[in-house]
């Protein structure tokens, strides 16, 4: 047992465990135990995670706020959430709570927002089954194999809401070429850990990953971030999808205007 609760094998369920409801419980609006219940309540309204799929978690600092598996997350509360510390895992599969709810089981993302929040520092990741994400994997999945694993756009002003890499100072520009990698989905979703882990590998500047036939991951340095590049994406993969429909190329050789000012 650790100091602050019990060591459960896997995520089958919740144990009697310390329960240390202080750590979900705060009048800020911005702690990370009434921000994940805000953003996926608003996040219901968009379509991205209805039907209990989906959800979002939060790091702060060492400590990692996860949203519960199965719940109607336009109805999720605080005292829902589960809380473990980055700095006492040493199994994904086996992971220390501080905090299990009792009857309950975390998101079966855990294992990817971990992997996110190690491998990147992000400090919040989303996870949606937008229904444009899902599309744009079929419209690939048309093209054939080898056209099959990566969404690319560029010169859409959109694309500015991307940073351009890990620990890279700045965002795209417009004129710049979007990569998302897409990933092939499994029956198990914390099956496709290893997958996603080998897309940041092979893609080290990007900041989601595409899941066929299934959603999104999407993660920044903070909410903020996070989120800001979660909805520029949804609305890159609408336009997407509309432009297929219109015959339209996703990629195109757009001259940059030289402005007064040089840039």
């Amino acid at each position: 047992m650790c100091p602050n609760g019990k060591k459960r094998k896997g995520d089958e369920g919740a144990e009697d465990t310390t329960n240390n409801d202080h750590l979900v419980t705060s009048d800020d609006q911005n702690h990370p135990a009434n921000l994940i219940p805000s953003l996926c309540a608003k996040f219901w309204t968009l379509g991205w995670v209805t039907g209990t799929g989906g959800g979002a978690s939060i790091r702060d600092d060492d400590l990692v706020y996860i949203a519960p598996s199965g719940v109607q997350k336009e109805l999720m509360k605080a005292s829902d959430l589960y809380v473990l510390a980055l700095s006492q895992q040493t199994d994904l599969k086996n992971r220390v709570y501080l905090r299990s709810p009792p009857g309950g089981r975390p998101s079966q993302c855990t294992p990817l927002f971990l992997a996110a929040f190690t491998k990147r520092g992000a400090g919040c990741c989303i996870h949606t089954h937008s229904h444009w994400a899902v599309l744009v994997t079929l419209l690939l999945e048309a093209q054939g194999p080898g056209q099959d694993k990566v969404f690319e756009i560029n010169n859409i002003e959109q694309i500015k809401g991307f940073g351009r890499g890990f620990q890279k100072q700045g965002n795209l520009d417009y004129h710049d070429t979007l990569r998302i990698p897409v990933i092939e989905n499994t029956s198990h979703e914390e099956d496709l850990t290893e997958f996603l882990e080998e897309a940041m590998d092979k893609y080290p500047d990007t900041y989601a990953v595409l899941v066929r036939r299934h959603g999104v991951y999407v993660w920044g340095d903070n909410v903020h971030k996070a989120k800001t590049m979660c909805e520029s994406l949804d609305y890159l993969f609408q336009l997407a999808v509309e432009m297929k429909q219109l015959g339209l190329p996703w990629l195109s050789n757009v001259p940059k205007v030289i402005t007064s000012s040089g840039r």
